[in-house]
């Protein structure tokens, strides 16, 4: 490498320079948990809605009780036990079951609506409450629903015939499914 000559290297006078900016620290980085949920004041309960005017009058069901519903419930009870012993008929001899009631009085089915409330704000949907899985319910109607479901229907049944419980016997009727197969109302 070849040295330039000593004219061209010449001294320098130093010139202060003022700083334009302070100097910045590099950016910490921390990393935060996301925020929670906001709390949902939530609260659920099962309400039943009976239409003001649904199915025939008190005297048409009175009327209907005493000449053909003892009689007929009693019929339908059996055809329905004898189609939930069958695998196959199961679903028919439960649908049977939930109207039992209107066979026997032609009393109208009364809806179950879920209702939520979630921040003052109240929500109802119609349908049923969840269920069990159906293996648990499976076992228990083998093992124990189907005797103890025909215990329960028989006394349904006559506490039914006998005016004074029929109110009994009717929610009774009305339960028939929970006895059986732990059918959730």
């Amino acid at each position: 490498m070849e040295t330039p000559p000593d004219s061209a290297l010449q001294p320098v006078e130093p010139q202060l320079v003022e700083p334009v900016a302070a100097p910045v620290a590099a950016p910490v980085i921390v990393a935060t948990p996301p925020p929670p949920p906001p709390q949902m004041n939530t609260t659920t309960m099962n309400v039943i809605v009976q239409p003001q005017a649904s199915g025939p009058g008190l005297l048409v069901r009175a009327v209907w009780f005493v000449f053909i519903g003892w009689w007929l419930s009693a019929i339908a009870t059996v055809l329905a036990y004898a189609l939930c012993i069958t695998i196959i008929g199961l679903p028919f001899g439960f649908a049977l079951f939930n109207r039992l009631p209107a066979v026997l009085t032609l009393r109208p089915r009364s809806e179950t609506y879920l209702t939520e409330v979630h921040n003052g704000v109240t929500f109802m949907r119609g349908g049923t409450v969840p269920q069990l899985d159906i293996g648990p319910r499976i076992v228990w109607f083998l093992l124990v629903g189907w005797w103890l479901g025909a215990i329960y229907v028989t006394v349904a049944w006559f506490l039914c015939v006998i005016i004074i419980t029929l109110p009994i016997g009717l929610y009774l009727y009305n339960r028939i499914g929970a006895v059986m197969t732990l059918l959730r109302y």
